[in-house]
């Protein structure tokens, strides 16, 4: 499943950073920690490679709306 904004691109990145161990997941906060416990390594590979081109900093989470 592909990030659906610039925040989701990158807090799925340092999650996968940590489960490969590059990153101490001690130092994982909000939704990296969130996904890092939720998501295998795959999953969190598909997220983490969308590119960012286009996509909003952050989407409503009830209702997938762009906010500014």
């Amino acid at each position: 499943m592909p990030a659906k904004s610039k925040a989701q691109q990158k807090a799925a990145g340092a999650a996968l950073s940590a489960k490969r161990g590059e990153t101490p997941v001690k130092e994982l906060k909000g939704a990296s920690r969130s996904m890092y416990e939720s998501m295998n390594k795959k999953e969190l590979d598909e997220m983490a490679s969308t590119s960012r081109k286009g996509k909003p900093e952050h989407v409503d989470s009830k209702d997938g709306n762009k906010k500014k």
